[in-house]
């Protein structure tokens, strides 16, 4: 995510929300082994999530903008 971040060469503003969410999902990475939820019957929603964030970042990427 941080690559994905710098390579296009983000300003400081633009990378802001990125740094945030990358150290999150370092942080919690050990609790993301969606694999071994699904061998275990857990039932997850990621296919749901995925979704909203695909089309939020895609809005965000078309210039749409909430307030």
């Amino acid at each position: 995510m941080r690559p994905s971040a710098t390579l296009p060469k983000l300003t400081p503003q633009e990378r802001k929300p990125v740094d945030p969410c990358a150290r999150y999902l370092l942080n919690n990475a050990k609790y993301l082994k969606y694999d071994d939820y699904l061998k275990a019957g857990f039932p997850i929603a990621k296919g749901v999530i995925e979704g909203a964030c695909r089309h939020l970042i895609k809005d965000r990427q078309d210039g749409y903008h909430w307030g």
